[in-house]
C-alpha cells in the first residue's frame, strides 16, 4: 500500500490537534474545579445537575420568604405583647376604680390614665409592617383597619382573611392575625359575662346591681344558651322574669329547650333577708341586689357570642364612661358597678385570648426553625449531590493532565521524525 507524504502530514496534524484538545479539556476541568464543563463531558450528569440546580434555587427562594415571614411573625408578636402589657394595665386602674373609698374625682382622674391605654391600643391595632402595609386588616391592608366612628366608638373596617405566606412547597403559614381575631374575640373555653343594660343600648333606671354570673353545671342541657333578667309591673310592684335566646327564632322565650318555664315572679316577695335575690338557670346562678325600674334588663350571654359579641374598644369605651361622669346618685352608682364588673370580665376574656394568639405566633415562630434548620439539611445534600455530579476529582485531573502532556509532546516527536522522511535526503 502506498501511503503519501500528505496523507502523513494530514494524519500527523490530526493526532496533534486530539492530543491538543485532550490537553486543553483537561486543563479547563483544573482551571474550573468542575468535572462537566460542558453538557458534552457527561450529558446524563450534566441533565441531573441541572435539575439539582433548579431544586436549590427553589429552596434558596424559600428560605428568603422564611426570612419575610419570620420579620412579620416577630413584629406580630411584639405588638401583641405589647397589647397584653396594656390590658393588665387597665385590669390594674379597674380594681383600683372600683374601690368605694375613692372620690369622683379620684375616678376621673384613672379615667385621663385609661384614655391613655385606650390610646395605646388604638395605635397598636393600627400598626404597620416595615412597607407601610397595616399588620391587623387583613387583604385590606392598605388602610388602617380600627377609625373612630363619628360618635366615638372603634370600628373595625378591615376583613376577616388572614395573610399567608408559602414558605415550603408543602407549607402555607399565616404571617399576620387580623384585627377581629386579635381585639374582637374570646377564647374558646370563656363563660358567661353579665350586663346591665337594655336590648336597645339604653341604660338602666334603677339601682340593681350583680354578683356573677357563676357555673353551676357545665353539663346541663341549657348551659351554652343566652339568657336576660327583664323587669315589669310596676316602680312600686316590679315583677322579674328569665328569658332565653332562641337562635332558631331569633327571639326571647319564657322557657328552656326542654319546654319547662324559666324563673319568674314578684321582686318584692321573692327577695331575701339579705336584700338579694338568686337565680338558677341554664346551669348558672346570679345573685341581683337593689330596685329594679320597669323595662330594666340584665343580660347573661355567652362571651363572644351572637347575642354579646367581643369588642376590646367597646370594653374600654364603657369603663371611661362610667368613670369620667360623677355616680351622684343610686342609679349611676349601680350603672357604675355593675360596668366595672362587666368590663372586668371583659379583660380577662381579652387577656385569655391575646395571650392565646401570642402563643400561636411564637408556635409558627418555631415552626419556621425548624423548617429553616430540614431546609439547611436538604441544600447540603444538594450540594453533595452536584459536588458527585460535575465537580472534579484533582489527584485523577492532574495525573490526566501529566498523561496528555506526554502523549503531545510524543505526537509533536512523531511529526517532526515523520516529516524528516524523504528520499532527497538521501540523493
Amino acid at each position: 500500500m502506498r501511503i503519501s507524504t500528505v496523507t502523513m502530514f494530514e494524519q500527523s496534524t490530526a493526532s496533534m490537534n486530539r492530543q491538543q484538545s485532550d490537553l486543553m479539556r483537561v486543563s479547563q476541568q483544573i482551571a474550573s474545579g468542575r468535572r462537566v464543563v460542558n453538557p458534552s463531558d457527561d450529558p446524563q450528569a450534566a441533565s441531573r445537575a441541572i435539575g439539582v440546580d433548579q431544586a436549590k434555587a427553589v429552596t434558596e427562594q424559600f428560605s428568603d420568604s422564611r426570612v419575610s415571614a419570620r420579620n412579620s411573625l416577630s413584629q406580630t408578636e411584639s405588638i401583641i405583647n405589647s397589647v397584653s402589657d396594656a390590658i393588665t394595665s387597665a385590669k390594674g386602674l379597674l380594681i383600683q376604680a372600683s374601690s368605694d373609698t375613692l372620690t369622683d374625682e379620684n375616678r376621673e382622674s384613672i379615667s385621663s390614665e385609661l384614655k391613655g391605654v385606650y390610646e395605646t391600643l388604638l395605635g397598636q391595632s393600627n400598626s404597620t409592617d416595615g412597607n407601610g402595609r397595616y399588620l391587623f386588616g387583613g387583604y385590606k391592608d392598605n388602610t388602617p383597619p380600627f377609625v373612630k366612628s363619628a360618635d366615638g366608638s372603634v370600628e373595625y373596617r378591615g376583613d376577616t382573611n388572614t395573610r399567608e405566606q408559602r414558605v415550603d412547597s408543602t407549607r402555607l403559614i399565616p404571617v399576620a392575625d387580623n384585627g377581629v381575631t386579635i381585639f374582637q374575640s374570646v377564647p374558646s373555653g370563656a363563660g358567661y359575662v353579665a350586663e346591665a343594660k337594655k336590648e336597645d343600648g339604653t341604660l338602666n333606671q334603677g339601682n340593681v346591681t350583680f354578683r356573677g354570673p357563676q357555673t353551676l353545671d357545665v353539663n346541663d342541657a341549657d348551659y351554652g344558651s343566652d339568657y336576660r333578667v327583664s323587669f315589669d309591673g310596676t316602680a312600686a310592684d316590679p315583677t322579674y322574669q328569665v328569658q332565653r335566646f332562641d337562635n332558631e327564632t331569633d327571639t326571647w322565650v319564657d322557657n328552656d329547650t326542654d319546654g319547662a318555664a324559666l324563673s319568674s315572679g314578684n321582686w318584692t316577695d321573692d327577695i331575701s333577708e339579705e336584700g338579694a335575690l338568686s337565680l338558677e338557670f341554664g346551669g348558672l346562678s346570679i345573685s341581683l341586689e337593689g330596685t329594679p325600674a320597669p323595662n330594666d334588663e340584665i343580660l347573661v350571654a355567652k362571651s363572644g357570642g351572637d347575642v354579646r359579641g367581643a369588642d376590646l374598644f367597646r370594653t374600654m369605651e364603657e369603663a371611661i364612661r362610667v368613670l369620667e361622669n360623677p355616680a351622684d346618685n343610686a342609679t349611676k352608682k349601680a350603672d357604675q358597678r355593675n360596668t366595672l364588673n362587666t368590663a372586668m370580665r371583659d379583660l380577662d376574656n381579652s387577656l385569655d385570648n391575646v395571650l392565646t394568639v401570642r402563643a400561636s405566633a411564637g408556635a409558627r415562630l418555631n415552626e419556621l426553625d425548624v423548617i429553616d434548620s430540614v431546609s439547611s439539611n436538604r441544600m447540603l445534600n444538594y450540594e453533595q449531590t452536584l459536588s458527585d455530579l460535575v465537580d472534579l476529582d484533582y489527584t485523577e485531573a492532574i495525573s490526566e493532565y501529566s498523561l496528555r502532556q506526554v502523549g503531545m509532546q510524543a505526537a509533536q516527536k512523531a511529526f517532526v521524525d515523520i516529516k524528516g522522511l524523504s528520499l532527497f535526503n538521501y540523493m
